[in-house]
């Protein structure tokens, strides 16, 4: 049996090394051995052996199949700033697992810009933080803004999704989007008003922390990990593409 890594970045940052498939995997993460739902999970596959801050010795040693032969479910290897000793380069596919264990693989792809300038976006950051934040950057800017060696307040690693926002107005032509936006969208118009107003201000937390109420619904364009000048994509699929290929997927994760 392979030896999968997972870096799981939401809601719990670790290390964990696996013999299970990354579907099985991320339902074993979701439910363990019970039915019923638990937690959604969003882990990432890694290529191992790199570096020498994880004991890919010590994995290797510890995840091997159970005397009856079934696969070694986890190994935890580390369950504290993974995210920053994970080379961007080493990262391989995300995968989305929902609240009763379905998982959807995201693959990695080339960042691209959106077509349109924007004048602002609204960022979930996932891990090793997670504000909510409305900024001024794209997500290569912001990227690059948020793990700045020369910024005062910077974080090594991060992990961020782009939000939809609300059409202010038109609220219900926005769709389903969960409930990010319940409790603070007043505030949320000040901030974006905050970053437009070509103040110099260009990022203005919503709130210190609001994983609470993230939704895959609300993804946008997509999720992103960035280190320095080195970012990592994933692009969330169509409404269509999860309607036609993902459908069980989408309607756990109520996109559909």
């Amino acid at each position: 049996m392979n030896t999968h890594y997972y870096l799981s970045v939401f809601p719990t940052e670790a290390l964990i090394a696996s013999q299970l498939e990354p579907a099985r995997f991320g339902q074993y993460m979701a439910i363990g051995s019970k039915n019923g739902s638990y937690e959604k999970i969003m882990f990432i596959e890694l290529e191992g052996d790199f570096g020498d801050y994880f004991d890919w010795k010590y994995a290797k040693e510890r995840c091997v199949p159970h005397s009856n032969g079934d696969p070694k479910n986890s190994v935890w290897m580390s369950v504290y700033r993974a995210l920053e000793h994970t080379p961007v380069d080493k990262l391989r596919s995300m995968f989305l697992t929902t609240i009763d264990g379905r998982t959807l693989e995201v693959s990695r792809s080339e960042f691209s810009a959106p077509e349109a300038a924007r004048e602002y976006y609204v960022y979930q950051e996932l891990c090793p933080v997670t504000p909510l934040v409305v900024s001024a950057h794209n997500p290569a800017e912001f990227a690059r803004f948020m793990t700045d060696p020369g910024s005062h307040v910077r974080v090594p690693s991060v992990v961020f999704a782009d939000l939809k926002v609300i059409d202010f107005n038109n609220p219900e032509k926005t769709g389903n989007i969960g409930a990010t936006y319940d409790k603070n969208i007043e505030h949320l118009k000040q901030c974006i008003h905050a970053v437009t107003e070509h103040s110099g201000k260009v990022n203005k937390n919503v709130e210190r922390s609001n994983v609470g109420s993230f939704g895959y619904q609300i993804i946008n364009q997509g999720i992103y990990v960035g280190n320095g000048g080195k970012i990592a994509m994933y692009k969330m699929p169509s409404i269509e593409q999860i309607r036609q290929n993902h459908y069980d997927w989408g309607r756990s994760a109520m996109i559909l």
